[in-house]
């Protein structure tokens, strides 16, 4: 067996970041062969690397990558197990790297993009993050990107916490200005605060504004206390008349009928009875004009939520009205035709369900 020293197993452990015993086992198996220890390092890795795979990675960081010379604009989230690790500044440089990689291969999914070339280096992604599970024994996984080509304004927020991509469409020269780039900016800011779900009142479809207007029906009967004064009238008239209300209830109604605190009088019985009379009325109420009203003025104030230029926005101190308005203000400013075509948001883990951890248990099998 070929000897080696501790400046050896040191001088391995600074080339792989792997613990020191793991170093010296290597070596002790490579026979002090420094590469060979590396290749044995790199196999035991990627075993442990598989037996980890199936831990839920809901941390990690969204970055983002704009080359605004080429016109590309990506976001990246790459996801770890713990909110250590996505701190890591090599983690960050890797999820960094990746975007970029994104941008230059332009690769059509995330399988595709493992097995490209990494940006700045001669290895794939999928081998550059292998190298990288070997200092942090961690599960790492490329979750997803989006890749646009155009002029694009991008914004991190809380250190990877939330990514948010623009798509703009307007000239070169109007894109350089600082006045353009601070703008694209600020609405990046309004898409991770606000989180629509549409740009505009366009993109919303037929089937999904019947579906809007049939849960916003439902809701409307369903709390009785916000519905119009004529349509809730009937309401009553039907619990009172058909005698649906307890005694208490029904003497409640009467002394304080007049009270704008109405329903601070009734029981949570007798509210659920207007409730229910009213769902049992929704024939009747779907074709009146004064409830038809309410339910469309319901759906207007969703729509100034869900959709991105018909929300208010929130940089009232730059603007005064909702995004639409910021936008051709800036652009009225400028001199210049400037359109938000699209957004791309994305939040860390989101739609990964966390394992919630039960320690009692964990211990109780170690100890079985």
């Amino acid at each position: 067996m070929a000897a080696f020293t501790a400046k050896d197993v040191q001088a391995l452990r600074e080339k792989t970041g792997v613990g020191m015993m793991e170093c010296k086992k290597a070596l002790v198996e490579a026979e002090g062969d420094m590469d060979k220890a590396v290749e044995i390092l790199k196999e035991r890795g990627l075993a442990t690397q598989q037996k980890k795979s199936s831990r839920v990675a809901a941390e990690g960081v969204v970055v983002a990558y704009n080359d605004k010379e080429n016109k590309v604009g990506v976001l990246v989230e790459v996801n770890c197990e713990t909110d250590f690790v996505a701190k890591n500044p090599d983690f960050v440089a890797l999820a960094n790297r990746i975007a970029k990689t994104v941008a230059e291969k332009n690769p059509a999914d995330v399988d595709a993009l493992l097995k490209e070339t990494i940006a700045d280096g001669t290895e794939t992604v999928e081998e550059a993050v292998q190298e990288l599970f070997l200092a942090i024994r961690e599960n790492m996984k490329v979750r997803r990107f989006a890749r646009v080509e155009g002029v694009v304004e991008t914004y991190i927020h809380a250190g990877g916490a939330v990514g948010v991509m623009v798509r703009f469409e307007t000239d070169d020269a109007t894109a350089a200005k600082d006045e353009f780039v601070a703008m694209g900016k600020n609405i990046a800011m309004q898409v991770a605060a606000m989180s629509p779900e549409y740009l505009s009142e366009s993109d919303i479809t037929a089937d999904e504004l019947a579906k809007m207007k049939t849960i916003t029906i439902e809701s409307a009967l369903n709390k009785p206390d916000s519905l119009p004064k004529p349509i809730l009238k009937k309401v009553f008239d039907k619990v009172l008349s058909e005698k649906l209300w307890s005694d208490e209830d029904a003497s409640a109604y009467e002394e304080q009928k007049n009270n704008k605190f109405l329903f601070n009088f009734l029981s949570k019985e007798g509210v659920a009875k207007l409730a229910e009379v009213a769902v049992s009325l929704k024939d009747l109420f779907v074709n009146d004009v004064i409830f038809g009203k309410a339910v469309d003025g319901r759906i207007n104030k969703q729509i100034k939520e869900i959709c991105l230029l018909n929300q208010v926005f929130v940089r009232s101190d730059l603007f005064d009205g909702n995004v639409s308005g910021y936008v051709a203000d800036v652009a009225k400013k400028l001199g210049a035709d400037i359109k938000v075509t699209g957004f791309t948001r994305f939040q860390r883990g989101e739609g990964i369900e966390k394992k919630a951890d039960n320690f009692a248990a964990e211990i109780a099998s170690m100890v079985k």
